[in-house]
């Protein structure tokens, strides 16, 4: 479903584009995905709209089939990529778990800010996007999932999200649409 409103109160929130995940191999190019965070965070920025940017700083302590998960991260692997341009309204979430809402003060930030509607765009689609989205539903947050703006190192995962999963928690929509909508948007 294509974004249907855009609330007066939303906020982007941007899932691990930091220096060490953007590094790795995905299903669509990173350097498009970052490049649509960017317009994305400006656009959200112009419109005095909070951006919240997500990086992951170790793992959750659980087991997994996978194996074990105590990682470490090198600070250069947890910094946030350049273009994002950083400012000093935006929200610097760290994480520790796979969605950006548990253990995290992100909910109680939205809150304070009336926002009631969130962005969510990042990498990985299948894993901290998915889990922020469901997240953000289940916290009552109208959700829109940027599908453009996000990749997945894993295609059928990636698929799987976007056609199956997305639809029962938020609209779903394209970076250029929301940049129009924005646009278009009276301003506050």
């Amino acid at each position: 479903m294509s974004l249907t409103k855009l609330d007066t109160n939303a906020a982007l929130i941007v899932i691990d584009l930091q220096k060490g995940i953007a590094s790795l191999p995905t299903v669509h190019p990173m350097k498009e995905i970052i490049g649509r965070a960017a317009a994305l965070a400006g656009a959200f920025r112009e419109r005095g709209l909070p951006v919240v940017l997500v990086n992951v700083t170790a793992a959750a302590p659980g087991r997994t089939d996978m194996g074990p998960r105590n990682l470490s991260f090198s600070e250069d692997w947890i910094e946030l990529v350049p273009e994002l341009r950083q400012q000093s309204v935006d929200y610097l979430i760290s994480k520790q778990r796979v969605g950006a809402f548990i253990g995290t003060s992100l909910d109680e930030k939205l809150r304070r800010r009336n926002v009631t509607q969130v962005f969510v765009i990042g990498v990985a689609t299948s894993s901290g996007v998915e889990s922020t989205v469901r997240s953000a539903y289940d916290y009552g947050y109208n959700v829109v999932a940027v599908v453009d703006a996000m990749t997945d190192r894993d295609a059928d995962a990636h698929r799987h999200s976007v056609e199956k999963s997305f639809p029962k928690f938020c609209e779903t929509d394209t970076s250029e649409n929301v940049l129009r909508v924005l646009k278009e948007a009276p301003t506050r």
